[in-house]
């Protein structure tokens, strides 16, 4: 019997490892060209690998939750003519399953076609559905007919079907939302809102003391009594570990801040958020945060440049376009895709792109190469109700800016003491490529713009 073997590729970004985290397929599972069989997590990005061959699964020689070398073998294939004459029976595709599509899957593996959202469809229909068939969602409960949202979220609520899409997209139960919209009808903000504040307060309630003295989440179990666990470094947190520590310990930083009133940010915002033109995008501060951010950059380049180390000497590359990032805390941890070429977008388009990186981020299928290449960053600690931090650099930049949380406060104003909606914008520099003055100039750029956006136009 002939038996092709698929090995560990690297995903062309000098891959050496990736964890297996889970199997698309099982042995005797009938598969085409393209079917995702496996998901693996790299030091940035969890990736759907897809099958280069067609036939029957043999075997998997890499157990779940294992990290492998590239190069390793992981599965063997056979042909499904084989498998019949060696008495193999493979699982049939079910005839009712969707055919293979590029749209809507994960990240794409070099050299291997794209991820999109096939799967082995025998094995896909048997993990959607639960006991009684019906088809279910990750957490077990049920689903609409399209796999996506909770059933009840579609019945006796106000919504438009965008909304009801995008609740959807952002596992929210429209049931739950409370909706500020004419008439009862639930927002895009409601919807929105609602998420963050389920992402923010999952944790609310204060669960009971435990007998333990310590202990690390999330859990990998190991014997010790139940005394500790530990927690194998590797993936996302092994790369984001790896990488602060090089910052931390390399570039010298320094860090500025300022206290705003961003009064005018906040009006600028419920003005877009009404305006026609912006009716299927999210608009928040961070919008008018990056606007900032791209034009103090081009007034103050040195916060767009990096350290280089040389064979002949160090150098000072000042980028004249901005791939601004965007930090973003994820289930699988701190990850800082970037917005390439973000100096050339308009307010519109800045705001679909950031749109698109956070629905992205969240989902867990931001790509590798929409993490490389950053030039500055912009941390978001506001949404967490921090009001300023000391961020540490991003590996191959100079600078990041962190937005507080925005908060009614009592502020003077033409000599009166009035309530304005009141920030602090930090930062965080590479003391040898920025002086104080330069440091000190940029944020003071920003904060003008955030008190001020109408700067913007020029």
């Amino acid at each position: 019997m002939t038996t092709e073997t698929f090995t560990l590729p690297d995903v062309g970004e000098g891959l050496t490892e990736a964890e297996l985290v889970a199997w698309k397929v099982a042995p005797g599972d009938a598969v085409a060209i393209n079917d995702v069989i496996c998901e693996i997590e790299t030091a940035k990005s969890l990736v759907e690998l897809p099958s280069p061959h067609a036939g029957v699964v043999g075997e998997l020689l890499v157990a779940e939750g294992v990290t492998v070398e590239v190069g390793s073998p992981i599965i063997t294939f056979v042909s499904e003519a084989e498998a019949a004459d060696a008495g193999i029976a493979a699982n049939p595709k079910d005839p009712a399953a969707p055919p293979a599509t590029d749209e809507g899957g994960g990240s794409v593996l070099v050299g291997y076609g794209t991820g999109g959202g096939a799967t082995s469809r025998r094995r896909a229909l048997r993990q959607a559905q639960g006991p009684s068939g019906q088809a279910q969602g990750p957490s077990g409960r049920a689903q609409g007919p399209n796999g996506q949202g909770p059933v009840r979220s579609s019945v006796g609520v106000i919504a438009k079907p965008p909304i009801r899409k995008l609740a959807r997209d952002l596992n929210v139960d429209l049931a739950d939302v409370t909706p500020s919209g004419a008439d009862g009808e639930v927002t895009r903000d409601d919807v929105v809102k609602h998420a963050e504040q389920a992402s923010v307060f999952r944790n609310i309630e204060t669960p009971a003391r435990s007998a333990v003295r310590e202990e690390k989440l999330p859990v990998t179990p190991q014997i010790d009594e139940g005394r500790s666990e530990s927690i194998p470094v590797k993936g996302v947190r092994k790369a984001t570990s790896s990488a602060m520590v090089r910052s931390a310990y390399s570039a010298p930083h320094v860090t500025v801040w300022k206290e705003i009133d961003a009064t005018r940010t906040m009006e600028l915002v419920k003005r877009l958020k009404a305006s026609p033109d912006y009716a299927d995008i999210r608009i928040s501060p961070l919008l008018i945060m990056a606007r900032a951010v791209i034009w103090a950059a081009r007034r103050t380049p040195t916060v767009n440049a990096a350290w280089v180390d040389t064979d002949s000497g160090a150098e000072i590359v000042v980028r004249h376009y901005v791939n601004l990032g965007i930090a973003a805390a994820t289930p699988r941890g701190l990850l800082v895709p970037n917005i390439k070429d973000a100096q050339e977008l308009s307010m519109k388009d800045l705001a679909r792109a950031l749109n698109r990186l956070t629905l992205t981020a969240r989902e867990g299928k931001t790509s590798p190469a929409d993490q490389q290449g950053g030039t500055i960053t912009i941390t978001n600690i506001g949404v967490f109700g921090m009001d300023a931090g000391t961020p540490i650099i991003n590996p191959g930049e100079a600078g990041i800016v962190a937005m507080g949380t925005i908060a009614q406060k009592p502020w003077v104003v033409d000599g009166e003491v009035r309530p304005r909606w009141v920030t602090t914008v930090s930062g965080s520099f590479d003391h040898r490529v920025i002086d104080g003055d330069g440091m000190s100039r940029f944020i003071a750029d920003v904060a003008s713009i955030l008190e001020e956006p109408a700067l913007l136009v020029d």
